[in-house]
Order: structure tokens, then sequence, then C-alpha cells
């Protein structure tokens, strides 16, 4: 590979941890920056005037800052700008990431588990589906569903057939007994992947 190549390479994938972290979730502390890592069986970069695709495929790991994502294949779509004979050209802006294949990713205390995941950065969207999951093990909730859209910056969640799992919440009828004194900690619930209902 050659050494524009491989530093073309290193831009791209600066460029999907940053949107896979900023667009995934919003972590209340951020953490020192660590230096992006693709790992794959293969990876193809194509590029046409207008944008570069690439390709990962085979045992798919990006790690970063706050981040790792596993899947059997992730492809980036972006534009590029700059000089169009280029083989792979300067990349500008992404207009869409897709993980497909046993999907996980994994921020702080939040893990998601799909068959597919889709990033469009124009639209501050994300995009779960095919046996969805997140979960936060800070807290023990899990969120699961048909289809699972987050928007970045909105702190909002859309499910489709949604099923979440809490911790338990006490009686709270006119016959429970009155507390006495504040409980005593517990731990989180432990936590179960659910899975779709047949339909």
């Amino acid at each position: 590979m050659t050494s524009l190549l491989k530093l073309r390479t290193i831009t791209l994938l600066s460029l999907v941890i940053g949107h896979w972290s900023s667009v995934i979730s919003a972590q209340p502390a951020s953490p020192a920056p660590v230096p992006t890592e693709l790992r794959s069986v293969q990876l193809v970069m194509t590029s046409t005037d207008d944008e570069t695709t690439a390709l990962a495929t085979g045992n798919v790991i990006l790690t970063g800052t706050n981040l790792r994502i596993t899947c059997d294949q992730l492809t980036v779509i972006a534009t590029r700008i700059g000089d169009k004979t280029a083989t792979v050209g300067t990349l500008e802006k992404f207009k869409y990431i897709l993980a497909t294949g046993n999907v996980r990713i994994v921020q702080g205390d939040r893990e998601s588990t799909s068959q597919r995941a889709e990033v469009f950065p124009r639209e501050d969207k994300v995009v779960l589906s095919e046996e969805p999951v997140i979960i936060d093990h800070s807290n023990g909730f899990v969120a699961a569903g048909e289809k699972i859209t987050l928007f970045r910056g909105k702190r909002e969640v859309l499910v489709d057939k949604p099923r979440f799992t809490g911790p338990p919440v006490g009686d709270l009828s006119a016959t429970a007994p009155a507390k006495s004194a504040a409980p005593a900690a517990t731990s989180a619930p432990a936590v179960m992947f659910p899975k779709p209902r047949a339909q």
C-alpha cells in the first residue's frame, strides 16, 4: 500500500470513528483520545470523481476513543474533493456508513447489538435493525424492538414494536407496606439479550 493510500485510509478511519462516536452516544465525560484502528480480512477502496467507497470485510474491528465496533462488513461512502485523477481522493464528508452481520457497538457502559447499523450523517441519525438491542449496563435498562432509530443532539430514540426491561419497581399499590428506612443499595439486574418474538 502506498504511503498516500495509507494516509488517506487513516484519514477515512478517523472520520468514521468521529461520526460513530458523535452520532450514537453523548457520554458525559470525554475520555482521552486514542488512535483509531481498523482491522479486517480485506479493505477495498474505490473512487469516482465525486465519492469514495471503502469496504472492509471479514472480522471487522474498529476501535477508537470510547468506541469499539465489531461486524462482518463495514461500508463507508464519503464525498471527495481535490484531484479527480487520484486513485483515492481527499475525503470531505460522510454520506453513509453501514455495518452488517453480527454488529456490536460498545461505548462506555452502553452496548448495542444488531445485524444492521446504518449511519446517516446528514440527517444526524443511526438506524439499528434486524434484531436490535441496546443495553445500558450502568442502570440495567434494555431496549429492543423491530427497529431502533437514534437522533443525535435530540436525546431522542424511536423504537418500532418496543420491548423494554429495567430494574424492578417497588410495590406502588395502596395496600403496600410503608417503607420505614431507605432500602439497601442493590446491584443492577443481570441483563439478558432479548430475542425478537416470532410474528
